[in-house]
């Protein structure tokens, strides 16, 4: 599975960092300034808009010369990212709110994925009806807020949580599963091994987290430092721009997307990243009415609240504090910038 595979590919990858409807903008810059991104994880569907955008010339169209870095863990990149060792990162809204709880001074400045990927998820026909769970074995990855989103989604079943057996698979989520070790897992995305899993005839069955009982949220946000934001805006703005015609790109010809994406992973069958790719890009995508990598601070809001309310956060959250869209297309040229 995409993003199931061994840590110890990504840390090969990872070495390379100590080494170095939307409104069109058109957003230049002058010479080339270098910046390093790091991926929530290893190369995949969900990184489609950015593979496109790389090989077709995007980001150096707009002087930008980007380097491309999978992560050690997916809560590496927020650390990376605060300590000056990358320049933007993806991540998760959940992360990035857990991380300024703690005091990291770093802000989501757009979308990615648009919507909760993350799912309760089985194969075999097994159900995935919360009201059918009560003394089953539910593995997970053992990340705490993915435990409370399994509480949230039994307790809104009417199920007792303490009679569901979590078991902590790690990211054997998959292999979990298939040996009959677990019943049914939470954490596994809807997009990629949901999507592998019908390919290779193993039956899932496939509940995202959202549509059981938990709030609606960002799965995937990109996220700069606090001082990134206020000194080097153009460059956050030139970023997302290219990333939008990228993505763009990748949804007027998915070919080309398969054929970016597969590049930078060659491991991936053709067959897996087409079907994978398809299923994501409308993720990728806002409303028609909003912006590329729009972010809906009442949403944001909600959330943070669903997770102070179940200790996951120490403080209240002003989600106004937390993302800004000040430069998404068409957004925060010629107005008052956002907090």
């Amino acid at each position: 599975m995409i993003r199931l595979l061994a840590i110890a590919a990504v840390l090969a990858l990872s070495a390379s960092l100590a080494a170095c409807g939307s409104k069109q903008d058109v957003v230049t810059g002058p010479g080339s300034h270098t910046v390093n991104l790091v991926l929530d994880y290893l190369p995949n569907a969900d990184h489609v808009g950015i593979y496109t955008a790389q090989a077709r010339g995007e980001f150096a169209k707009v002087g930008l010369n980007v380097n491309i870095i999978a992560p050690p863990d997916p809560s590496a990149p927020l650390k990376l990212l605060e300590s000056g060792r990358a320049d933007l990162a993806i991540s998760y809204e959940p992360e990035l709110l857990m991380a300024r709880d703690k005091g990291a001074a770093l802000l989501s400045v757009g979308a990615i994925a648009q919507r909760p990927l993350t799912s309760l998820m089985s194969v075999n026909d097994k159900s995935v009806d919360p009201r059918k769970l009560s003394r089953a074995k539910i593995g997970t990855a053992g990340i705490p807020y993915q435990d409370a989103y399994l509480d949230q989604i039994l307790s809104s079943a009417g199920i007792d949580t303490t009679s569901v057996k979590k078991v902590n698979v790690g990211f054997g989520l998959i292999p979990a599963m298939e040996t009959n070790r677990v019943s049914a897992t939470l954490g596994a995305f809807w997009n990629i091994e949901g999507v592998q899993l019908r390919l290779n005839k193993k039956r899932p069955r496939i509940m995202p987290v959202d549509r059981a009982g938990v709030p609606p949220y960002d799965e995937l946000v990109l996220v700069a430092r606090n001082e990134t934001v206020s000194r080097n805006g153009e460059m956050i703005r030139r970023f997302i721009s290219a990333l939008q015609r990228g993505t763009r790109a990748a949804q007027a010809d998915p070919a080309a997307g398969v054929a970016a994406l597969r590049a930078a992973s060659p491991k991936l069958s053709k067959r897996d990243a087409a079907a994978t790719v398809a299923a994501t890009i409308p993720v990728l995508l806002p409303p028609a009415t909003k912006p590329f990598g729009w972010q809906e601070a009442s949403q944001w809001q909600v959330f943070a609240d669903w997770m102070k309310r179940n200790d996951l956060l120490a403080k209240p959250v002003d989600s106004a504090q937390a993302l800004t869209n000040e430069f998404l297309p068409g957004e925060g040229l010629g107005s008052e910038s956002n907090p």
